[in-house]
């Protein structure tokens, strides 16, 4: 992909995003370069935009999450007022939770909300509606044009679905990156349950070409995964949690791997 812009960051905030284990990925995915990637939880898509794939097929449960990125591949432009400002936040919110608008402008909406919002959290109640509050930021920089990812993701496919349902060929590379086996796993009005891990383990432990997994190394993750004959790795994850002392230790990271 030398013809397009490789140095492009994610073009919304991601809890939980990827950027910072693109190293790790970067060496297992470059023997492969020339098959597909498959993310069937591509959320911020630091990971397609740093492994650079020739053809992808990116997908995730969240519907406004990719009408986002279908747009992008027509050019986006912003039109909406992009403000600071607490009140027209929870006036955006209230029009995005209407979801009648058209796609254009329920992209805009949405990338608003995620670039002002709190923390860069992307979260649904039970009903569909985005119920992140007001972030408290002193500056936020909203880009107003995005033909800059046009040419990249103009090349990549996007679905909206369960990952049972993606079209996958056999020797695609998987990466998938599920919500963590945590208690809060409302990023989609749908949620992800612990049945949803052990249906998702099977499934990649079926997949014939490379898989990679990533997981918060809970022992039930770990076990699920060795059980099926996967390779674990662990590093470092740049989160912390709370100790009964002072101190905060960083959080392991699984890493579960078929075909390396």
């Amino acid at each position: 992909m030398s013809e397009v812009n490789t140095s492009l960051r994610p073009p919304l905030k991601w809890a939980g995003g990827k950027r910072w284990l693109l190293p790790v990925l970067q060496k297992l995915w470059r023997p492969h370069s020339d098959k597909r990637l498959v993310e069937p939880f591509c959320g911020g898509l630091s990971v397609a935009l740093g492994l650079q794939p020739q053809e992808a097929l990116l997908n995730d449960i969240n519907p406004a999450l990719i009408n986002f990125y279908q747009q992008l591949k027509t050019g986006l432009k912003m039109d909406i007022s992009l403000l600071n400002d607490e009140a027209l936040y929870y006036q955006h919110r209230q029009q995005f939770n209407e979801k009648l608008q058209d796609p254009k402008q329920r992209a805009q909406l949405f990338y608003y909300l995620n670039r002002t919002g709190y923390n860069g959290l992307c979260r649904f109640n039970k009903s569909g509606g985005y119920n992140v509050p007001f972030g408290r930021y002193k500056t936020i920089h909203y880009l107003t044009d995005f033909a800059d990812y046009q040419p990249v993701l103009s090349q990549w496919q996007f679905t909206n679905t369960d990952f049972e349902q993606l079209d996958i060929q056999n020797n695609d590379f998987i990466y998938a990156d599920p919500p963590y086996d945590v208690p809060f796993r409302q990023y989609a009005q749908q949620g992800f349950e612990w049945q949803d891990q052990e249906r998702l383990a099977e499934w990649l432990a079926q997949h014939t070409g490379p898989v990679v997994l990533s997981n918060q190394a809970t022992p039930r993750i770990c076990k699920l995964y060795r059980q099926l004959g996967f390779k674990l790795r662990y590093v470092d994850a740049p989160r912390r949690i709370s100790c009964k002392t002072t101190s905060r230790k960083a959080v392991k990271e699984v890493l579960a791997l078929r075909g390396f």
